[in-house]
């Protein structure tokens, strides 16, 4: 109850800014006028940092600055404030519940400002990123396929397939009454066109081995179980640049950054797990 009463305050707190906002946007440009972005509510200051982190938001989010969104960002402050004073007015700050809630939030504050601070400390060169993209590119080949397969348990089982191939069955038809991927059985056991580095090595080294329009005459074994795979035709792959993939290896490289800033931090840590 009391998670649905906190979205739904922070949903109204939203709602409230973005209708402003909107009704701004609609507005022709016109050029803010300066602004203490002092707000008094019943004696107390609302800071004015609170203020331009709101507008720093906004900004963000692409809602240039204008008198509009001056007031918007003003009338916002006003309710939370008046919200939080009668909060406290009523002993809801003393409630354990929410206190530990508010403990959370301000260590994910901490927490997230940890791994600014790390990316700050310790910048992702464009070098970098593009070695990363040259071995991702020279991973995925010269050729992309597109591939149909037939998943088993038993290789006895795939070799029967092989032999009802061999005889002229069709492989849609068998996928679909044999095969055990739910993700392809039902399209015929068609996996689209797809680079080698999708698949696991076994799978991947039979996909560029078969000559287009064949299947494998031997059952293929993965982790997944026994595969009869077909190739329905090969083209030329075309990579995308680096430079419309480099956000991408970035996300990555940060998330990998910070994957490894959790394990020394806690490699140090002294732990105890009563």
């Amino acid at each position: 109850m009391q998670r649905t009463l906190r979205n739904l305050a922070i949903a109204l707190a939203a709602g409230s800014i973005a209708l402003a906002v909107q009704a701004q946007d609609k507005a022709e440009k016109v050029k803010a006028a300066p602004t203490s972005n002092k707000i008094v509510v019943n004696g107390v200051t609302i800071p004015p940092a609170r203020f331009d982190a709101m507008a720093k938001e906004l900004e963000a989010q692409g809602h240039p600055d204008s008198p509009e969104r001056q007031q918007a960002i003003k009338e916002e402050l006003i309710n939370r404030e008046v919200l939080a004073q009668a909060a406290k007015k009523r002993g809801i700050d003393k409630d354990p519940d929410v206190q530990m809630q508010m403990d959370m939030a301000r260590q994910a504050v901490l927490v997230r400002a940890l791994f600014e601070n790390e990316m700050k400390q310790h910048p992702i060169s464009d070098a970098d990123l593009e070695k990363q993209y040259n071995e991702f590119k020279a991973s995925m080949g010269t050729n992309e396929y597109h591939v149909r397969h037939i998943l088993v348990d038993k290789e006895e089982d795939a070799k029967a397939i092989i032999e009802q191939l061999n005889k002229g069955a069709d492989f849609a038809t068998l996928a679909k009454e044999k095969s055990k991927d739910p993700g392809s059985k039902d399209n015929g056991g068609d996996l689209d066109w797809g680079p080698p580095g999708r698949y696991v090595k076994p799978f991947a080294d039979a996909v560029t081995s078969t000559p287009k329009g064949t299947w494998t005459k031997t059952p293929v074994k993965t982790d997944f179980g026994y595969h009869v795979i077909k190739v329905e035709d090969v083209r030329p792959l075309k990579v995308p640049t680096f430079v419309e993939l480099k956000d991408r290896f970035r996300s990555r490289a940060q998330q990998e950054q910070i994957q490894k800033l959790v394990q020394d931090l806690r490699s140090k840590a002294k732990i105890e797990d009563r």
